[in-house]
């Protein structure tokens, strides 16, 4: 068995302990490879039989990989060591969105700490249809579709959005599942989303305004991700449909 090749959620991690070191490699012997290695092993995407391969997630492994960022940075001035594309979309992403990117990493350390995301069960639509996960790791969006599945946290939003007067339909794009399925087969039907996703907003406990309705379509293209790009607000969907809508109409 040939070892796995690295995870999102991996890549967050070793990326962020690359950031924190000022875009600096760290050696075997530092402490926090060390760490990194036993988190890393610790995950619950790895099969048993990965786990018990030679130097899997070692801290020579892990030492390696953060000597792929250092090198691998627009303004490393030596040769660059050769890594897949999935890492140099991290360092992009660490590049442009550094806050973002760390908050994600923490996001990670806490869940696994608490042993939060060792707990999930894996979700169908965590990996799309590409076969990618979003740049900020695999767990992430299972801990966010686990609790967007959530039957209670569904039909207290539904109950807010019906006692406000306003009309059960997608915030983004208007669609109305009654009025386009009838009464009988669409009514009460929406989905529900975290507008802001889990890594920023923290684990803290949901609350009904952090929810938006959406339609499955929308759902979907808010959580589908594009290089550098793990998540879009139903705000900023809306956006892009009107630009497309006017580069159509131009």
């Amino acid at each position: 068995m040939r070892t796995p090749a690295w995870t999102e959620d991996e890549l967050v991690l070793a990326g962020a302990l690359v950031v924190r070191n000022g875009w600096r490699e760290l050696r075997t012997g530092d402490r926090e490879v060390h760490e990194l290695s036993e988190l890393l092993r610790s995950l619950p995407i790895h099969s048993p039989e990965a786990l018990a391969l030679p130097g899997f997630r070692s801290p020579d492994s892990i030492s390696r990989k953060t000597t792929d960022f250092m090198t691998n940075h627009p303004d490393y001035s030596g040769k660059a060591t050769r890594c897949g594309k999935p890492t140099l979309l991290m360092i992009e992403a660490f590049i442009n969105r550094e806050t973002e990117m760390l908050e994600a990493a923490r996001a990670l350390e806490e869940g696994i700490g608490s042993g939060e995301l060792q707990l999930l069960a894996p979700q169908p639509d965590e990996i799309d249809d590409r076969g990618a996960t979003a740049i900020e790791g695999r767990l992430l969006v299972r801990r966010a579709l686990a609790r967007e599945r959530d039957p209670r946290l569904r039909a207290l939003k539904i109950k807010q959005v019906r006692s406000s007067g306003r009309p059960l339909r997608c915030e983004v794009c208007d669609f109305d599942f009654a009025l386009t399925y009838g009464p009988d087969l669409g009514e009460g039907y929406i989905e529900v989303h975290h507008v802001t996703p889990l890594h920023v907003s923290g684990s803290r406990e949901t609350r009904l305004d952090d929810l938006a309705c959406l339609c499955a379509n929308c759902h979907r293209m808010c959580h589908r991700s594009l290089p550098g790009e793990s998540w879009r607000t139903p705000a900023s969907l809306r956006e892009r449909i009107r630009k497309s809508a006017s580069t159509t109409v131009h």
